[in-house]
C-alpha cells in the first residue's frame, strides 16, 4: 500500500480507478478502510467513472499515530487530509465523503482550504457545539473502560446498547481498528474537539450533502439540522430505515457527478 509520511504520523492508502473526478473518502471514529469494508459501509459502492481515495486516519486502522490526545484533534485530522489530497490530486478539485468523525474533518479542510473542495458529503455528522461537552464525557469512559477492563467490555457494552433503527440489522460485531495501547489516547482526543464556529460553516460556499438518521445520540439529526441552516449550499436527507440509508450510495453518486469540475477537452 502507498504511504504519505508526515511528521508524527505515516498515512496509509489506496487510489482506485484512473479516470474522471476526484473523491476522497473518510471513516468515523475507531473504524478503518478494512473494518468499514467488513460491516459494509460504502457511500462510494456506487460511483463510477471516478478516482477514489481512501485512506486510514492517523492512529486507525494500518496509519501510525502518536500518543498525544491534542494529536487526533478534528484540525490536525483535516490539515492530514489536505495534504494527502495535495499528494494524490496535485492542484485538483475533490468531493470529500465523510462519515462521523470523517465529516467533522471534511468540516475542518474545506473552510481552511475551499477552492480544493468540489463537494462535501456528511454522513451522520457527530456530536457538536452544545451537545459536544456530553460526547466528550462519554468518549472519557471509553478510555477507561478500555484501560481498567479491556475492548473486549467496550465491544460488549456498545453491542448491548440500543442502536439507531436505520442501522444494518445483520451488521457483524467489530472490534475497534486502532492498537489496544493507542485507543485511549484517541478518544480522549475526540474528547478535546469541535466544529469551527458557526461563523466559519457560515461562509463556506462549497455545495454539501448531509446524510443523518433517527435516533443515534452520538449522531444526533439536531447537528445535521444545525449544518443544513448554516451551509449556504446544502441538502439535507433523513433516514428513518435501514431500506432509506441503502438509497444513500446513489444519492452520493449524484451528488459527485453534479458538482464534478468541468474537465476541458
Amino acid at each position: 500500500m502507498p504511504v504519505l509520511r508526515r511528521r508524527d504520523t505515516v498515512l496509509d492508502f489506496d487510489l482506485r480507478g484512473d479516470a474522471g473526478p476526484a473523491v476522497v473518502q473518510l471513516h468515523g471514529l475507531t473504524s478503518s478502510r478494512a473494518r468499514e469494508d467488513l460491516i459494509a459501509v460504502d457511500l462510494v459502492g456506487e460511483l463510477d467513472g471516478c478516482r477514489v481515495l481512501r485512506y486510514d486516519a492517523r492512529g486507525h486502522g494500518r496509519s501510525t499515530g502518536p500518543r498525544d490526545a491534542t494529536a487526533y484533534g478534528w484540525p490536525t485530522l483535516a490539515d492530514d487530509l489536505l495534504a494527502l489530497v495535495a499528494h494524490v490530486f496535485p492542484g485538483e478539485q475533490v468531493h470529500g465523503v465523510g462519515s462521523s468523525m470523517g465529516s467533522a474533518t471534511l468540516l475542518h479542510a474545506a473552510p481552511a482550504s475551499p477552492s480544493s473542495f468540489a463537494g462535501l458529503t456528511l454522513c451522520i455528522p457527530p456530536t457538536v457545539w452544545e451537545t459536544r461537552v456530553a460526547q466528550g464525557a462519554a468518549y472519557e469512559d471509553c478510555a477507561v473502560v478500555v484501560e481498567t477492563q479491556g475492548v473486549d467490555a467496550l465491544v460488549e457494552a456498545g453491542r448491548a446498547a440500543p442502536h439507531p433503527p436505520a442501522e444494518n440489522p445483520d451488521k457483524p460485531v467489530t472490534w475497534p481498528d486502532v492498537a489496544i495501547d493507542l485507543l485511549p489516547t484517541v478518544f480522549r482526543g475526540a474528547a478535546l474537539t469541535d466544529l469551527p464556529d458557526r461563523s466559519v460553516l457560515a461562509g463556506l460556499d462549497v455545495p454539501a450533502l448531509i446524510l443523518a438518521w433517527i435516533e443515534d445520540p452520538a449522531h444526533p439529526v439536531s447537528t445535521s439540522e444545525q449544518l443544513h441552516d448554516l451551509l449556504p449550499h446544502s441538502e439535507l436527507v433523513v433516514a428513518r430505515t435501514h431500506p432509506d440509508v441503502r438509497l444513500w450510495p446513489a444519492m452520493v453518486a449524484e451528488h459527485v457527478h453534479r458538482d464534478a469540475p468541468v474537465t476541458p477537452g
